[in-house]
């Protein structure tokens, strides 16, 4: 399994969107908050610390493996494809008529399961890895609508921090030869 499956431009594209995740992501951020009302747009420094938040260790730099820039890169996409699944999914119900907002939390995902199709390409094609554990975020479910503006904006603040430094971890990795 995984021969033939891969496009021929598959690390082009993936490096194609992890880039376009990076360059997106501060305003995806800033916008979150905007929608949000105060305190959020006023006082994001405290309650958007994410130092409480659960996200995938993110262990790897330049001189890592590719494998295991490949495999924690995977991780770190599954987890936060479900948590753009929740942020979203309590948007949909707090800010209905923010339609900017929930564009971009649509697209961001859709760019986000485009790139775990082709992380599970390359990791299958080039290591044989056909499986990785991977863990989600905490649902918002149940949750008051401040804990659920609050769980959504440490996420989107801890995403901009990580997503910067996969985008610095994983595109030397990519880059033609």
């Amino acid at each position: 399994p995984g021969r033939g499956l891969c496009r021929s431009n598959v690390q082009e594209q993936t490096r194609r969107q992890v880039a376009l995740l990076n360059a997106t992501a501060q305003d995806l951020f800033s916008l979150y908050l905007k929608c949000q009302g105060e305190p959020f747009s006023s006082d994001s420094d405290k309650l958007c610390n994410p130092s409480g938040v659960f996200f995938p260790a993110f262990h790897v730099n330049r001189t890592s493996e590719r494998k295991e820039v490949m495999v924690a890169m995977y991780k770190l996409f599954a987890f936060l494809n479900a948590s753009l699944g929740n942020i979203t999914r309590d948007q949909e119900e707090l800010n209905p008529t923010a339609k900017e907002l929930l564009d971009r939390l649509h697209n961001t995902t859709k760019t986000t399961r485009g790139l775990i199709s082709n992380l599970t390409c390359l990791l299958c094609k080039n290591y044989n890895i056909f499986q990785v554990d991977v863990s989600y975020g905490e649902s918002s479910k149940g949750k008051s609508t401040f804990k659920k503006k609050q769980q959504g904006c440490q996420v989107l603040r801890k995403y901009v921090q990580v997503i910067a430094q996969a985008a610095r971890v994983l595109l030397p990795h990519l880059s033609p030869p």
